[in-house]
């Protein structure tokens, strides 16, 4: 287990020129100054915006020993104001940097440090084309710059909070070489945007916005520039939407939208207090109530530490910096050190000093530099030796979910912590089964201890559970081991036990968001657990056939209640599944809801309203599943007649048989009916009826009638058909003419044959007296009266 050490203090500024001044630089203003040292931790600069009476300004400070001319600049308050200041490699020359202090109106001074001559301005350049723009945020990567700029609008009586949409994300890269300082073309990553805060990693640019307008303060946008791609992310839904920009037409932000406008409307307003890029590549971000997340590159959100139970006030500074796996956190004079990986507090200190500024040093990897204003301090971690205690964080897991377990289920409405639940002593499963995992982990390392006699019976019962949890976190080291070529293959073991394992927990609203996001992130590998779970293959005829078991399929099948789902984009399993079909075996997804629908008919044990179907039916679930894929096309219309045919329900049915008509596959309609004629008289009326509505109107049935009249309906008369007949004959804006030369129309011939079997066949009320009216004796004889 990691640990802190002692804060160590390695300068009291006075290795530095002009420490004294340094010293009093950080003292002043109400503000934190921003602080960065270079490279080469030789020196350090210091930026102080709001320092009445002085004036804002940014000051170099070096250490002793390196000589030249300082660099000292100022500004007045109604004068452009810097915005950002970076240290760039240079391309040209490894291991040298400069220094670029960009300003408001897009001017950018260029400078280098040399030796015994001191600080040196090489070029001022313009990173702005336009001379109204004003730049709002800044940043670097590489060597090039990011910014978001204001381009005010033409007219200048134009109210300025109507034109929200103001803004352009722009990047350009700054090179300095042996001729001086080169700027490349400005390549436009945004335009009619609102304002957004520009922060990133080594790989991709974040986007903060800053604004808090109805619709796009919900959201975060991610550029990948290697990709040329943007993805569309938010804390409350994660992963959206994600589009290549492949010209500047498709980087216009309300083009970005468009296909997203409903689903962003229905987000939480996003709680952002404070952000920061973290040494991954993954953004850091603190909500106002202390909630520590990471919003990763690919869009997916991962929940990091709650900081602390009360609200953060708006101008309440929050200092993030990572350090390796470790993420350093100052709030209200508290030093937090978070394992990143585990989300585990590893040490909180109470600092006595104020000011607090983290920096990088170079060969301090290792520790925690901390800047303040009595001098620079290094907190150094240390991994003890001695690991006789076992796995002191799966204890605290443990306790946790218990935590979340009985908070539950409880009706009181305080909040259950760990340590209540330590202390307690009420809640035994928490005790027993941390003890059991303390005894079983620890038995590889040294002797086992002797557990007591109800738990050594309860190590008995669970021995199973615990290999499979041995096995589970044996593979998962695997993944993080292996070589790049067996990641695929360890990845999918993994996802199929995870799948199985959650298959058989209660699928709460937790359970649910968990597998959503294992089929986001890992979708060949979540379809192929999925066959495995529920044993899906095709039999020696060609049939899909499963041996899942009934609660498996209960899991697969359940609806969750719409306040359980959220609005968080969470999608049902059975949906899930659906999706999976469609992407890797989509010719199998009718007779999987067909099979679906033959379990729900045979084992569901609930009621109607209770079942999977009692409100919406398993194939229109499918079909919800086929409407949303982006892009529509025959095998999509064939795969909606499928699974409508598939159901066999007589709506469903009919609905197929009008799309066929109106595809004009009259072959396939007339295959239809013949084989859905038989499920039901009712249906059987219904298909033929239609059918003969569409037999008046056009000839196209005119091949089929051999096998379309013998589908008629016993109870059907003459007189009903000829009705029908009338009714859907095709309006003629000419006189009828008794002998027409016109192909397409209907003639008397063509009905004789049905009419002809209608007549002959016997009435259905002389059935029904057939067997009185063969009687020996009519009337039947008067039964013997009861004396």
């Amino acid at each position: 287990r990691t640990r802190a050490g002692m804060l160590r203090q390695v300068s009291d500024f006075s290795d530095f020129s002009r420490g004294n001044w340094l010293q009093e630089l950080l003292c002043q203003g109400e503000e934190p100054s921003h602080v960065e040292s270079s490279p080469d931790g030789q020196h350090l600069l210091v930026l102080q915006k709001n320092r009445p009476p002085f004036l804002p300004q940014v000051v170099a400070f070096q250490r002793h020993g390196i000589r030249g001319a300082d660099l000292e600049r100022n500004w007045q308050p109604h004068q452009p104001a810097l915005v950002g200041l970076f240290f760039l490699q240079s391309p040209m020359t490894l291991g040298t940097w400069v220094l670029a202090l960009v300003w408001e109106h897009g001017r950018t001074e260029v400078w280098h440090f040399v030796v015994s001559v001191g600080w040196q301005l090489l070029q001022t350049v313009e990173l702005c084309q336009g001379a109204r723009a004003r730049i709002v945020s800044v940043c670097s990567r590489g060597t090039s710059l990011l910014w978001c700029e204001e381009r005010p609008p033409l007219d200048a009586h134009l109210d300025m909070s109507k034109c929200a949409f103001r803004f352009c994300v722009c990047t350009r890269a700054l090179e300095v070489g042996e001729q001086g300082v080169r700027l490349g073309a400005v390549r436009i990553v945004l335009h009619n945007s609102p304002e957004y805060q520009i922060l990133a990693s080594s790989q991709h640019v974040f986007l903060v916005p800053t604004a808090s307008f109805s619709t796009t303060s919900k959201f975060l946008l991610i550029w990948h520039p290697e990709k040329a791609k943007l993805t569309i992310t938010a804390p409350s839904a994660g992963f959206i939407h994600s589009k290549a920009l492949h010209s500047s037409s498709e980087s216009d932000f309300r083009k970005l939208l468009l296909g997203s406008v409903g689903l962003l409307s229905g987000l939480a307003p996003l709680d952002i207090h404070t952000s920061a890029v973290s040494n991954s590549g993954g953004l850091l971000l603190v909500s106002s109530k202390g909630d520590v997340n990471m919003v990763e590159p690919d869009g997916t959100l991962r929940h990091i530490i709650d900081l602390q139970g009360g609200s953060l006030a708006q101008g309440r500074p929050v200092q993030l910096k990572t350090f390796g796996s470790i993420l350093a956190c100052v709030l209200a004079g508290v030093l937090y050190l978070i394992d990143q990986k585990s989300g585990r507090l590893v040490e909180k200190k109470i600092l006595s000093i104020k000011g607090v500024h983290f920096f990088e040093s170079p060969g301090e990897e290792d520790s925690i530099q901390l800047l303040t204003q009595t001098g620079i301090y290094s907190l150094s971690f240390s991994r003890p030796e001695d690991s006789s205690k076992p796995e002191p964080f799966l204890v605290e897991m443990v306790f946790e979910e218990a935590c979340r377990y009985y908070q539950r289920r409880s009706l009181s409405s305080s909040k259950l912590t760990v340590e209540k639940l330590k202390k307690g002593g009420v809640f035994q499963a928490p005790v027993a089964l941390t003890a059991i995992l303390q005894h079983s982990l620890c038995k590889k390392q040294k002797p086992a201890q002797g557990l007591q006699d109800t738990y050594a019976k309860l190590l008995s019962t669970m021995s199973l559970e615990l290999q499979s949890y041995m096995s589970l976190e044996l593979l998962k080291t695997c993944v993080v081991c292996a070589p790049e070529s067996e990641v695929e293959s360890y990845c999918e073991k993994l996802v199929e036990q995870e799948v199985s394992r959650v298959l058989h927990s209660d699928m709460d609203k937790d359970n649910l968001m968990y597998l959503n996001s294992i089929f986001a992130s890992f979708p060949k590998a979540a379809w192929k657990a999925i066959r495995s779970c529920l044993q899906l293959q095709q039999n020696g005829d060609g049939l899909l056939v499963a041996r899942a078991t009934p609660e498996v399929w209960k899991k697969v099948l359940g609806r969750p209640q719409q306040e359980e789902l959220g609005q968080n984009g969470v999608v049902p399993l059975f949906e899930l599944i659906c999706t999976s079909f469609l992407r890797f075996r989509p010719k199998w997804l009718p007779s999987f809801v067909e099979l679906t629908q033959q379990y729900v008919g045979t084992s569901w044990t609930y009621s109607s309203k209770e079942g999977p179907e009692g409100r919406v039916p398993l194939y229109k679930r499918a079909l919800g599943v086929l409407a949303r894929k982006n892009k529509c096309s025959e095998a999509d219309d064939e795969m909606e007649l499928e699974l409508l045919l598939c159901s066999k329900r007589p709506k469903a049915v009919l609905q197929a048989l009008h799309l066929l008509i109106h595809l004009k596959r009259w072959q396939r309609v007339v295959e239809v009916a013949e084989k859905f004629s038989k499920l039901s008289p009712l249906l059987n009326k219904e298909i033929f009826t239609t059918l003969l509505a569409e037999f008046a109107q056009h000839r196209e049935l005119d091949p089929y009638l051999d096998t379309l009249w013998p589908l008629c309906p016993t109870e059907l008369t003459a007189s009903e058909i000829l009705t029908v007949v009338l009714q859907h004959l095709p309006h003629s804006q000419e006189d009828p003419v008794p002998f027409s030369s016109k192909e397409d129309q209907l003639t008397v011939g063509l009905l004789k044959p049905l009419l002809q079997k209608v007549v002959q066949r016997p009435c259905v009320q002389d059935e029904m007296y057939s067997d009185a009216l063969q009687s020996p004796t009519f009337p039947p004889p008067t039964p013997p009266r009861e004396l």
